[in-house]
């Protein structure tokens, strides 16, 4: 794990930048939404996952009042975002739907997401993943796509890094009520600047 207010090793940089490449280049081969990129890249986000170099400190930073998600890039054409989730000590999401396809990877700590499904106008928890570093998860808006996550840990942070199909932090969402009622919300960023994993600008 890199030491608190570490920069980024050359290395980790450039894995990272890869990684993105990848991802660009795995959606320019996909057909229709996207919707089979979990398969296509998923050993290379456990791969990114296992070394714990490359994350400025800066999109690791928690809040004490809620989860903190940092844009660390977005698609030009707004195909894929990858975002950070930095979890304070027992802070949670409310229930809520995405409507692209994501992937959820552990990189410290730990999480756990309670997943839904709407049954009969009502949700119904179906599963519970615990995810733990280097441990993914994904999903489609045709499964998996309704959840509510939380920190595993009661006295410590976690970080997570996400992936979407699509610029998350300007979709349109929802939360959802026991009954299933929708509650729309556009999530943004907790960022106050991009990042810039190419080096020095």
């Amino acid at each position: 794990m890199m030491a608190a207010g570490a920069d980024p090793s050359p290395a980790g940089r450039r894995r990272f930048a890869s990684f993105l490449d990848l991802i660009s280049r795995a959606l320019t081969d996909a057909a229709g939404d996207g919707g089979g990129m979990p398969g296509a890249i998923g050993q290379a986000f456990r791969s990114l996952l296992a070394q714990d170099d490359w994350l400025d400190d800066e999109f690791a930073r928690p809040d004490p009042d809620r989860y903190q998600q940092y844009l660390l890039y977005c698609d030009a054409r707004r195909r894929f975002s990858v975002v950070s989730f930095v979890w304070g000590p027992g802070q949670s999401t409310p229930i809520h739907d995405h409507g692209v396809w994501g992937m959820v990877g552990m990189l410290r700590g730990s999480e756990i997401s309670e997943n839904f499904e709407l049954r009969v106008g009502r949700l119904v928890k179906t599963s519970e993943d615990v995810l733990t570093p280097g441990r993914i998860m994904s999903f489609t808006p045709d499964g998996g796509d309704i959840h509510r996550v939380r920190n595993a840990y009661a006295d410590r942070v976690s970080v997570s890094i996400h992936i979407y199909g699509g610029d998350i932090g300007s979709i349109e969402r929802s939360v959802l009520g026991p009954d299933g009622v929708r509650k729309p919300f556009i999530s943004g960023y907790a960022n106050r600047r991009l990042p810039n994993f190419w080096g020095e600008v």
